[in-house]
């Protein structure tokens, strides 16, 4: 089991973080949304969610880039519920059905420390930003018990940078995926006003805290640093060339991009004009036409299949 060579915050760092967190929690203002519910009194956010994390599954993944996932697999804890409404969700059963079990800290704790005992490489958190307070409380009780493989913080990169501060020290990974370039798109799509800013924001916090360089241990697995992944949508919808335009330009050449292009239309995409219909190969051609035209120099990339 690797351990990380870099200060990570104890257990009591955490819990302090959490109860700065917690004040967040009522009026909810976690998120960029600051939608104002009581969630300490259950009343759901626009996420869906009250005091109590909700956890759709916690098992070893291997789909993700080969740093993250390994030979071990990442060891992922998806959350339900989702600050954003994306109408071609894939998890949409998790994120907007909110699918899933309620766990205390101290249960989800155990599940951490659980997937460490089958051999994850990490833990990886999908989309828990609206659980921040909890997720600092589970890490506290999870590290004193001897949690030690890298965390891993898996975005829509709709956050908040004031949140974002509280895991300083607790995250090792980031793994936002900027999903679009374009306020329309983000509006239309996933209902996200001033999507841009708040997530390039977001994302230089993350740069900030973990750095651009991937850090890797003798294995290749990734044990600190930035991934910045992002979907390519029908009809340039995303916006790839000022996504990595920003990358290059306002973080670092160093930063690897991910470069995923698994769209498909579900959930509510269908309802969709632009959105009916798969990427097709010269869309994909262009993309990395604008990566290949960047200075960045690491990139991850899933191949795509025929048209």
């Amino acid at each position: 089991m690797s351990h990380l060579q870099y200060k990570r915050c104890s257990g009591d760092e955490l819990r302090r973080s959490a109860e700065r967190a917690l004040e967040l929690l009522s009026p909810c203002r976690l998120c960029p949304r600051e939608c104002g519910a009581d969630r300490l009194a259950d009343q759901e956010g626009f996420c869906g969610s009250g005091s109590q994390p909700k956890v759709a599954s916690t098992n070893l993944h291997f789909g993700e880039e080969p740093p993250i996932s390994g030979r071990g697999g990442s060891g992922t804890v998806f959350f339900s519920g989702c600050n954003l409404h994306c109408i071609y969700c894939q998890n949409y059963p998790i994120s907007q059905m909110r699918h899933g079990r309620v766990l205390s800290p101290e249960q989800l704790a155990e599940r951490m420390l659980d997937l460490q005992r089958r051999g994850a490489e990490n833990i990886n958190l999908v989309t828990a930003m609206h659980f921040v307070p909890q997720v600092l409380q589970s890490l506290a009780a999870a590290r004193d018990r001897g949690l030690s493989i890298p965390v891993v913080y898996n975005t829509n990169a709709y956050e908040k940078v004031e949140t974002l501060r509280l895991l300083e020290g607790a995250v090792d990974v980031y793994l936002p995926d900027i999903k679009y370039a374009s306020d329309q798109a983000a509006q239309d799509l996933s209902q996200a006003p001033r999507y841009w800013e708040i997530a390039t924001a977001a994302v230089r916090e993350m740069f900030r805290q973990v750095g651009g360089n991937l850090v890797l241990d003798a294995r290749g697995m990734a044990l600190r640093g930035l991934v910045v992944r992002h979907l390519l949508l029908p009809g340039g919808l995303d916006g790839a060339e000022q996504v990595f335009r920003f990358v290059d330009r306002e973080l670092s050449p160093e930063v690897r991009v991910s470069i995923m292009t698994q769209y498909f239309p579900t959930y509510r995409a269908l309802e969709c004009d632009k959105m009916k219909r798969k990427i097709n190969s010269r869309e994909v051609e262009e993309a990395l036409s604008r990566y290949c035209d960047s200075n960045l120099n690491q990139c991850f990339f899933q191949e795509h299949g025929r048209d």
